[in-house]
């Protein structure tokens, strides 16, 4: 039997929720002065940067990118981020990734920058599964999908973003 494969958010609909996450973290954090960024590795990462491209044309807030490298089916004490704790502490930070599956990067993400003292922390993500083995959730999510735990939520970001459930 084949898998069959669905488009579930087109470029357009990607560049769209893409724009109206960055608003939500834009009201979010308007008395701020700064926003870390925080993309997990790969594809949060691209989320982050095409956020931060967003944000940087709606608002005067400073956006900085942060990398956050982990092993994801292993994450035990294996986040490392691009910055400095230093950079990072007391400010407004937003951990992105593509996709909240089982929750297991997400909260591994979070655990990381709960080690230094934050102003305000969210976590954002283009494609929320409600299979979650964590108790974390999505503060700003492109698109909630209820599917079975067989099915499996591939995104593309880059210039011909893509989502599929396969």
């Amino acid at each position: 039997m084949q898998s069959e494969s669905n488009i579930i958010l087109t470029h357009e609909q990607i560049q769209h929720k893409i724009r109206r996450i960055a608003y939500q973290i834009y009201e979010t954090n308007v008395y701020e002065t700064e926003i870390i960024l925080a993309g997990i590795k790969v594809n949060g990462f691209i989320f982050a940067q095409k956020l931060k491209k967003v944000l940087e044309e709606i608002s005067d807030i400073k956006v900085t990118l942060c990398e956050v490298t982990m092993d994801k089916i292993s994450p035990q004490n294996t986040v490392v981020t691009s910055l400095s704790s230093e950079a990072y502490k007391n400010k407004s930070v937003v951990l992105a990734d593509d996709v909240l599956n089982s929750g297991t990067a997400l909260i591994y993400g979070v655990k990381h920058f709960l080690d230094v003292p934050l102003s305000k922390f969210k976590t954002a993500v283009l494609v929320n599964r409600n299979h979650k083995k964590y108790p974390i959730k999505a503060d700003f999510k492109g698109i909630s999908l209820s599917t079975s735990l067989h099915e499996h939520v591939e995104v593309t970001l880059g210039d011909n973003d893509i989502a599929i459930l396969k």
